[in-house]
């Protein structure tokens, strides 16, 4: 490919994966706005209604998301009386988030939400079940990526 085309916006996948990310999210709005959340949100409660608890620090790297992001969610999600936050009586500088009653109640509301999605994806079964599994393979490979190697290795 020549040097010209490498930088067309059409021939990147970071745009591409941008593209479809911004879009499959402005589906989800008017689902979550039922609910009154956002699509952060809905993915800690996912976590959550799996977990019941997380220590912060889990939840990060569950959703990938650094303390400076997750910290204003957490909060914004407690003063809405989805989730609770305590510290732990042995390390007080590790904090747990529990799911709240309010945030055990919306899982029922939120059941229809992924075959919701998968309808307006216009994807086919198998086509759903193979993109989910490229991308989760390219994530996989990014991540490995980053990881600082080992000084002996």
């Amino acid at each position: 490919m020549p040097n010209d085309e490498l930088l067309k916006l059409d021939n990147q996948l970071c745009f591409a994966l941008y593209a479809c990310s911004r879009s499959l999210t402005r589906l989800y709005r008017p689902l979550l706005n039922k609910l009154g959340i956002t699509y952060p949100q809905y993915l800690v409660l996912m976590v959550l209604w799996e977990n019941k608890q997380q220590a912060v620090s889990e939840l990060g790297e569950k959703l990938l998301l650094d303390s400076g992001t997750l910290t204003p969610l957490l909060k914004r999600m407690e003063t809405n009386g989805l989730v609770e936050r305590t510290r732990s009586m042995q390390d007080e500088r590790k904090v747990f988030i529990k799911i709240s009653k309010k945030g055990k109640a919306l899982k029922e509301q939120a059941l229809a939400i992924p075959e919701q999605m998968f309808c307006q994806s216009g994807l086919t079964v198998e086509e759903f079940v193979r993109v989910k599994g490229d991308l989760k393979d390219l994530l996989k490979k990014i991540l490995k990526q980053q990881e600082i190697p080992d000084v002996d290795e």
